[in-house]
């Protein structure tokens, strides 16, 4: 065995755009937002009481700790379904995943801002090629996830979104 393989540490952005291309996600997309990753991050890590303003088909999300960096937690859509979820959750990193539904976060510092990322897909096999047909829409959605963070991080500090 040879010990000198070479190896890379990928930042949480990264991460997150390969685990979407490895997944064939639905909704993948980033952008840099002119915030600082602190405000923007205060936003994303509170999945109890931001992440429903973040997911238009979320009616609520709640967490309990379960020691370290991990939590469960159970998301309840508009419609009454519900979800049970292994939330990973550390600064710059979100991960949370059902039997059926991954989904995540990202985010890195970017000059005077901040990198963001979002992820959405589903976790059977024979999602790929409905998944990969719906990219464009997922795409804008994602980004419009994208916005919705930034605009709830700018109400949580006090301002006006733009």
């Amino acid at each position: 065995m040879n010990l000198n393989w070479p190896t890379a540490e990928l930042d949480p952005v990264r991460r997150l755009r390969v685990m979407a291309a490895g997944l064939n996600a639905v909704m993948y997309a980033d952008a840099h937002v002119d915030l600082p990753m602190t405000d923007l991050w205060a936003v994303a890590s509170d999945l109890e009481g931001e992440l429903p303003h973040l997911v238009p088909t979320l009616r609520e999300f709640r967490c309990r700790p379960l020691g370290g960096d991990r939590q469960l937690g159970w998301a309840y859509g508009l419609l009454g379904h519900s979800a049970r979820f292994d939330v990973q959750l550390r600064p710059g990193w979100c991960l949370m995943q059902s039997s059926c539904v991954v989904g995540g976060m990202a985010a890195v510092p970017e000059g005077s801002g901040t990198r963001f990322a979002v992820l959405g897909g589903l976790r059977q096999p024979w999602s790929a090629p409905l998944q990969r047909a719906l990219r464009p829409l997922g795409r804008a959605r994602g980004l419009l996830m994208v916005d919705r963070a930034a605009r709830r991080a700018v109400i949580r500090a006090g301002g006006r979104p733009a």
